[in-house]
């Protein structure tokens, strides 16, 4: 028997919505709740297919969950806390996050949750938004990292993200920070930054563009707010990994002034292997 008895998800956007699909299907035995600001989410809830109670009151959500899961902005995640601390938890009750910076979340939430909170962070997602986008399959064989304070156990949260096909990986939340500013921070400004480069002194080049500006920008289309608190809540981890990219672009114009094919083909090269060893994508 699973222990997730009634299982609350704050945020039914993207992951929200994702978490509430495939919950349905792995957890069917479980009520599940969703909290929304606004009272008219309830219908885009329904529309998707999603069975679950749909509350506005964030202390009634929590109420005798066995279960918490914060899909909301980081910043917004302190204040709900507080008002979650406030309900009638359960003895077992574990709370969990999906935000994608974890050393500010947990340092916040950590003294008003005490040790049912564990941070985590499944590496899944679009640059689309909105329930509208979820799917149930979003995150199968996707990287969840959790973040546990010292001493805490992670048993029973490894065991959910597993039963949504996830894989798991455990690091501290500043190591996490560190990482993560490299994978995904760090390429999401670098999209901006190439399709700014690329449009702004002339928007109608716009008309010559194929697959591979596609691909390489697709991210710069995610939601500019949600990645501006993303950004703030990260920026040490971030602005060290935009230093070292724009000492790589000067590395790079250096060669090109030269200009020096040698070391152009070096530097490619080195772009090419490292580009080689990432694993592969989730089918």
């Amino acid at each position: 028997m699973s222990p997730e008895r009634t299982i609350t998800i704050y945020g039914p956007g993207l992951l929200g919505g994702s978490l509430a699909l495939a919950i349905q299907q792995r957890f069917p035995d479980a009520e599940l709740r969703l909290w929304a600001r606004r009272d008219s989410a309830a219908e885009a809830i329904r529309a998707k297919g999603i069975k679950a109670r749909c509350l506005a009151d964030a202390v009634a959500a929590a109420s005798r969950a066995s279960l918490i899961i914060l899909c909301t902005p980081v910043e917004t995640m302190p204040a709900l806390a507080a008002q979650i601390a406030q309900a009638d938890l359960p003895a077992d009750c574990l709370i969990t996050d999906v935000g994608s910076v974890k050393g500010s979340v947990v340092r916040a939430l950590s003294p008003i949750l005490g040790t049912r909170f564990i941070g985590s962070h499944p590496m899944a997602g679009s640059e689309k938004a909105g329930i509208e986008t979820a799917r149930a399959d979003l995150f199968q064989n996707a990287v969840c990292l959790l973040t546990p304070i010292e001493g805490a156990d992670t048993s029973r949260l490894r065991t959910f993200w597993q039963a949504l096909g996830c894989r798991i990986l455990e690091m501290t939340p500043d190591e996490h920070d560190q990482k993560v500013a490299r994978i995904s921070h760090l390429p999401h400004m670098m999209a901006a930054v190439t399709t700014i480069a690329a449009l702004r002194g002339d928007p109608a080049a716009v008309a010559c563009v194929a697959n591979g500006f596609r691909d390489t920008t697709r991210v710069a289309g995610g939601d500019p707010g949600l990645w501006t608190g993303i950004a703030r809540e990260n920026r040490p981890a971030l602005i060290g990994c935009l230093r070292e990219a724009s000492a790589i672009l000067t590395e790079l114009l250096e060669i090109l002034s030269k200009p020096d094919d040698e070391a152009l083909r070096r530097f490619l090269a080195e772009a090419k292997a490292l580009r080689e060893s990432l694993p592969a994508a989730a089918p």
